[in-house]
């Protein structure tokens, strides 16, 4: 009587799932993807924007910006429309520059800044029509953000979370090495196994 064993097959150990610290990568950047094309041109267009509109605040070359300023925040701002003019360009500056290194937070900032304008729009009247005209902007700047949550990649994550992420490479790395020596222990038990009854039968018949 024989007995034939399969050769089983090395299992290998399911990915770890990522640990609560760690972080997955960023899309990679793919100039043929529409998706990247319009994560693009949104991070370029609010990054320059902002900037020349910042800019601008120092000049009034595009327009008398104070006109813009609803009276009760001139009331209650120190100095002239103007002077706060200045903060307004300042901050409209940082926030360019901002969308251009990390978008992933910049975006969220144009989006919270948007939002300030077009209350002050309106509750200034004469100026709902571009009061509306900042809200889709702070939309499309909201739609950056979530753009850029796939394509930039956050800042670095704590030292407890990489020290996770770490465990969790290590024990894959580990689990991978010992798959294949696990199976072939198996292997060999099943073999000597089914050995055994095939001597008993050869002593019977010499007999």
């Amino acid at each position: 009587m024989s007995a034939t064993t399969g050769r089983e097959a090395p299992s290998r150990p399911a990915p770890a799932a990522p640990s609560d610290g760690a972080r997955e990568p960023a899309a990679r950047a793919d100039w043929r993807d529409p998706r990247y094309q319009a994560y693009a041109l949104m991070r370029l267009a609010f990054t320059v924007a902002p900037i020349a509109f910042g800019l601008d605040k120092f000049f009034n070359v595009m327009v008398d910006w104070p006109i813009y300023l609803a009276p009760w925040i001139d009331d209650i701002a120190p100095g002239s429309g103007q002077d706060f003019m200045y903060f307004v360009g300042v901050t409209e500056i940082a926030a360019g520059v901002l969308v251009a290194l990390k978008p992933r937070y910049g975006g969220y900032v144009v989006a919270g800044w948007l939002a300030g304008i077009v209350l002050n729009l309106l509750t200034h009247p004469g100026f709902y029509d571009i009061a509306l005209r900042d809200f889709g902007l702070m939309l499309a700047a909201l739609t950056l953000a979530r753009l850029a949550s796939v394509y930039d990649p956050p800042l670095r994550s704590s030292g407890r979370g990489r020290a996770q992420a770490g465990a969790a490479a290590g024990a894959a790395a580990r689990a991978e090495r010992t798959a294949p020596t696990a199976s072939s222990t198996r292997i060999a038990s099943a073999t000597q196994t089914s050995a055994k009854p095939a001597r008993r039968e050869s002593g019977i018949g010499s007999r």
